[in-house]
């Protein structure tokens, strides 16, 4: 069992019938998520993979009870996506599609937090659980049931660090992408309260960049709530220039707010190991 996703959770695809929504299907599909249906409007009636295709997911959703979305839909209409998987009961959405209007993120994260639903992104390669169901873009063969759990901003560096892990027979319990995008569902905070109540779990690895404050507010979180696990983190970005923007759109530093250093020093008052590079993590891990 993992946090958010497990074997049975259900899921449809939203973009079934693109280019991306049917690669990674396929992918998901051979790790063993459940797929129980796609949506892609005009599209209704065809299958992707042997996963029937509906024109709505109001359709989709009376026909198959699912309880997990994952949206491949290009960003002007991924909100209306995300929408209309929220108005179908759907709790947990995972949005793969990146740079959605920041009005449209607003849009989504307040209906969202209207149904008590989790928004996994925008900008994320996704979760998973390994050995359990993947909900995402990641490379599953670089991963291991173990008893790491981890939370990045970035993508390639979950995957460097889970690689890494993964030779040390260490392993994950469920790795969680939040999204480079400047709003995103989930924060820091969030996954590590999820975390804090899973029993799989005995390490915590968070993977931040430079831009917004969300490494120092988990660090207030680590350090104010005593949390109960050990944690060590990463940042990417030291060397990053002010006002540039590296690589996510939610990463830039504006004057002193936002800079590795500043994410760094909160994480080492908080008693969080801070790695200096992602291949050190693994080493200072202690499970």
């Amino acid at each position: 069992m993992g946090i958010i996703i497990d074997r049975n959770t259900r899921t449809i695809v939203w973009g079934i019938t693109g280019t991306q929504g049917s690669f990674h299907t396929k992918l998901m599909l051979e790790y063993g998520t459940k797929i129980v249906a796609g949506v892609t409007p005009g599209k209704g009636g065809t299958q992707v993979l042997n996963v029937p295709v509906y024109d709505t997911g109001e359709e989709a959703q009376e026909k198959h009870s699912a309880n997990a979305a994952i949206i491949f839909v290009p960003a002007p209409f991924a909100a209306d996506a995300t929408l209309e998987a929220l108005e179908n009961g759907i709790k947990t959405i995972v949005i793969i599609t990146e740079h959605i209007p920041i009005k449209d993120a607003i849009n989504i994260m307040a209906r969202a937090k209207e149904t008590n639903a989790t928004i996994i992104g925008p900008n994320t390669p996704g979760i998973i659980t390994p050995g359990e169901s993947k909900l995402g873009i990641m490379p599953a063969h670089i991963f291991k049931p173990g008893k790491v759990g981890m939370v990045s901003r970035s993508g390639t560096l979950t995957y460097e660090v889970a690689a890494s892990l993964t030779r040390k027979n260490l392993g994950q319990s469920t790795c969680l992408g939040l999204g480079g995008d400047p709003i995103t569902g989930l924060n820091f905070i969030d996954a590590l309260k999820m975390f804090e109540k899973d029993e799989h779990t005995e390490a915590m690895v968070l993977i931040g960049e430079i831009g917004g404050n969300l490494e120092e507010l988990a660090a207030k979180h680590i350090s104010e709530a005593k949390y109960p696990k050990p944690v060590v983190a990463f940042v990417a970005g030291r060397s990053a220039p002010p006002g540039k923007r590296m690589g996510h759109a939610g990463a830039i530093v504006m004057g002193k707010a936002g800079t590795a250093e500043s994410k760094i020093e909160a994480l080492k008052k908080a008693g969080v190991k801070v790695a200096e590079k992602p291949g050190d993590i693994a080493e200072l891990i202690n499970v």
